[in-house]
């Protein structure tokens, strides 16, 4: 299955620079799909658009076409696009919920190892 031609709309320049700006600030991947036996070209911000091809660069620019049309449509309809997840701010700090179990033995770890839990968890996780 290979990817679908999307067309250029004719934006005003305002709009059109906010659509670049979005789409070059949004994360992006290419992966193999066993399953459909191309790449696959996929967008965090919007999880919901995906674009097959053979070729990985081909299938990067495709989910970028797409999101850009996207995010047209949104903007031209009035309605919020997401922030990209580069510019989002981050405080550095989330809950995690865990077993007892294993929140006891992330202290037992800390403690032996003579750090506090949110460092030795915060090491854990950046590995």
């Amino acid at each position: 299955m290979g990817g679908k031609t999307v067309r250029q709309k004719g934006l005003n320049p305002r709009l059109d620079e906010k659509v670049r700006k979005l789409v070059d600030a949004y994360a992006y991947r290419v992966q193999w799909s066993e399953e459909d036996q191309e790449h696959v070209g996929l967008c965090s911000e919007f999880q919901f658009l995906s674009w097959l091809e053979k070729d990985a660069d081909a299938a990067f620019k495709g989910i970028r076409a797409v999101v850009a049309e996207a995010v047209s449509e949104k903007l031209e309809a009035g309605r919020e696009v997401p922030e990209p997840i580069a510019t989002r701010r981050y405080s550095g700090v989330f809950k995690v919920r865990i077993p007892p179990e294993v929140h006891r033995d992330l202290a037992h770890e800390a403690a032996e190892e003579g750090v506090s839990l949110n460092r030795l968890v915060s090491v854990k996780l950046a590995r």
